[in-house]
């Protein structure tokens, strides 16, 4: 099995973005009630949008120690 990347789909359940990015469920949503990384609600399913993902990646390469 193959590890998608941003921009495979446009949308990513939360289990999918924890895989991307490495990180917890407990961490992803606290990045989200931080506003750190976006999502959106499709009825009672949040999803992140690949584009939050890249831009998350984004910040924590400006944020990271040069």
């Amino acid at each position: 099995m193959t590890q998608a990347e941003p921009g495979d789909r446009r949308l990513y359940r939360i289990t999918d973005a924890m895989h991307l990015l490495s990180l917890s469920r407990s961490v992803i949503y606290e990045q989200i009630r931080s506003g750190r990384l976006r999502s959106v609600t499709q009825g009672r399913t949040r999803l992140i949008p690949a584009s939050a993902i890249t831009e998350y990646i984004a910040l924590l390469e400006q944020e990271a120690p040069h």
